[in-house]
């Protein structure tokens, strides 16, 4: 229980202390830094380089080779994540929380992120319901401060 409070804390300091963004982009690099080609390509999270490097909705994309980076500069939308990154569940909730790189998961060739694991596990349970209804409240959470 203090372990959920203590998340539930972190979080509620995370959304008031950044600023609005459309995109899940800690210091300006997008996914933490992971390269979002390879969770299509490589089916895990792997780092980007500073070299291949692309700046896309506010945020700075990197990727791990050129390939990654000349699939994703040709067509982005197939790549970003689902709600710029942020919380599948949170979203679905209608509010914005950050992701770890390990709660990845594609669903209908579309990439989804969770705030842990055991926040994936829940919306693993009701993931089709869930989608539906963070994709009806993005429009409205993607226009919130984080």
């Amino acid at each position: 229980m203090k372990q959920v409070m203590l998340s539930l804390m972190a979080v509620f300091l995370f959304i008031h202390v950044n600023a609005q963004s459309e995109v899940f982009a800690p210091g300006g690099t997008a996914i933490n830094g992971y390269d979002v080609v390879a969770f299509f390509k490589e089916s895990k999270p792997v780092k980007g380089s500073a070299t291949y490097t692309y700046q896309y909705k506010d945020a700075k994309w990197l990727f791990n080779s050129k390939e990654n980076l000349d699939m994703f500069t040709s067509t982005p939308d197939k790549f970003v994540p689902q709600y710029g990154g942020f919380c599948a569940w949170g979203t679905s909730e209608g509010y914005k929380a950050p992701t770890q790189p390990d709660t990845w998961t594609i669903v209908n060739g579309k990439l989804y992120f969770n705030y842990n694991r055991q926040v994936k596990e829940m919306w693993m349970k009701d993931q089709e319901h869930r989608i539906k209804v963070a994709d009806e409240k993005w429009p409205q959470v993607k226009l919130t401060k984080e």
